[in-house]
């Protein structure tokens, strides 16, 4: 598959002078075919902009300078401050994802939460969002604590199908809250400030967080739980066990906003500070044989998505020289007149993105085409980071192919459509979260515009 989106994209060097742009839409089809057949995604974004680039300049560019066009685009993504935000956070979470760190926290979070009704609930509501805020990746969450939280949950009372529908629907919601690395990357590619984009995202997870509680203190009332007594001495004993890990966003919340450190310098304490507990303090990962394969993991993944990156890089720059966004922007404006329209439609094609395709990707192929015209209805950038991550938050659970679902389907042994039942009510409760963050632009752009003064 990949053999044949190169071989398509260097076709171009034989086809006969002036009739290059008679070839772009053949060549385009085999490299969406080989996508479609599971060629990666880069190959996709790059195939393309290679295939685009050359077609559209014709006799002006060489196949070479039309390939070149490509990597070249790699300065614009090297040049940006906040690069190295991207390996550093990503190494933290790889490492807080081994070791003890998910049962002490679960035991944190339990001891906090566990006497409201449906007390355990919330606990794994919040030990979900702790996960995936460092982890950034919601697939990690739901692998690496799913078996631990469902006997858990299933312990205290609750029915199976809530505990699936609990754990898999927390599984991306830590995604809005810093040092989250989609937050970093739309920061990367829609040229906002990272800071004012963790920001702009604090509130609405939080609203998110908040509203998933709720439902299951609710759910824990009608199933019988009542208020229980607090336990000081669990809730003392657990946070000592955990205390270096609990001390870990206090760190990235002071060096962060506290103006003590820039975006790269906080990845860099960040790390510094999750190997020295892991490797010095619980010493539940060995620097000799579990770091290196720690690294390992941490750099494919990294590499994988500057890779993806670059390409989309490329992509992006055709579609601005095509003008794709603006006379995009100028259609939608012409048959959707309503600011509160166009933003319903968005929730809806978002939606559906964040089904049909993982949260980098959509970053990396869509913020550059929503953005114009988002702009065009007056809607600010803060806002709109808002808006796109938390609707992929939760495409990731949206039927039949939120990706959180086949995760939870592996991770619990379950049928795709039980676990999709189980998932529905949680879906109603995000639903709503989408739409105040949505038409309440104050949680995201003016919280970020009020904390900045």
């Amino acid at each position: 598959m990949v053999l044949a989106v190169v071989l398509a994209a260097f076709s171009l060097t034989w086809v006969p002078e002036g009739t290059t742009a008679a070839w772009r839409w053949p060549l385009v089809a085999v490299i969406v075919g080989a996508a479609v057949l599971g060629a990666p995604i880069f190959v996709l974004l790059g195939g393309l902009a290679v295939v685009l680039f050359y077609a559209d300049a014709g006799a002006m560019m060489s196949v070479q300078g039309a390939v070149g066009a490509v990597p070249s685009a790699t300065l614009q993504i090297a040049s940006q401050d906040t690069l190295p935000t991207i390996p550093l956070f990503t190494l933290a979470g790889t490492l807080l994802a081994r070791g003890g760190t998910p049962e002490r926290l679960v035991r944190v979070f339990r001891a906090l939460a566990g006497w409201l009704p449906g007390g355990t609930a919330v606990a794994a509501v919040l030990v979900c969002a702790f996960f995936t805020t460092f982890t950034g990746a919601s697939g990690v969450t739901i692998l690496a604590l799913g078996s631990l939280l469902l006997p858990v949950l299933m312990r205290d009372r609750h029915s199976e199908r809530f505990s699936m529908g609990t754990i898999s629907a927390s599984g991306s919601i830590g995604l809005l809250f810093p040092p989250s690395l989609p937050i970093i990357l739309y920061g990367v590619k829609a040229q906002t400030s990272v800071l004012d984009m963790f920001y702009a995202c604090l509130l609405p997870g939080l609203v998110l967080v908040g509203l998933v509680a709720v439902y299951c203190i609710h759910e824990g009332v009608k199933e019988g739980a009542t208020w229980k007594r607090v336990d000081p001495r669990e809730i003392a004993l657990s946070v000592w066990a955990a205390k270096w890990e609990i001390a870990l966003p206090i760190v990235v919340f002071v060096s962060l906003f506290g103006g003590v450190a820039t975006t790269v310098e906080a990845a860099a304490l960040t790390v510094l500070y999750t190997v020295f507990i892991k490797c010095a303090v619980y010493r539940d990962v060995s620097v000799r044989r579990e770091l290196p394969g720690i690294l390992t993991e941490s750099t494919i993944l990294v590499g994988g998505v500057l890779v993806i990156l670059c390409v989309a890089m490329g992509l992006t720059n055709y579609l601005i020289d095509a003008q794709v966004p603006a006379k995009g922007a100028a259609w939608v404006t012409a048959g959707i007149h309503s600011r509160v329209a166009f933003l319903l439609v968005l929730n809806g094609f978002l939606l559906v993105v964040g089904c049909l395709m993982d949260i980098f990707s959509a970053i990396f192929v869509v913020v550059p085409l929503i953005l114009p015209v988002a702009t065009a209805f007056g809607i600010d950038p803060l806002h709109l980071g808002a808006i796109f991550l938390i609707n992929l938050e939760v495409g990731y659970l949206t039927p039949p192919v939120g990706m959180n679902l086949f995760l939870a389907s592996y991770r619990f042994n379950k049928p795709m459509g039980q676990v999709a039942r189980a998932v529905l009510p949680f879906l109603a409760v995000q639903a709503a979260a989408v739409l105040l963050v949505t038409y309440v632009p104050w949680l995201s752009e003016g919280f970020a515009k009020w904390w900045a003064r």
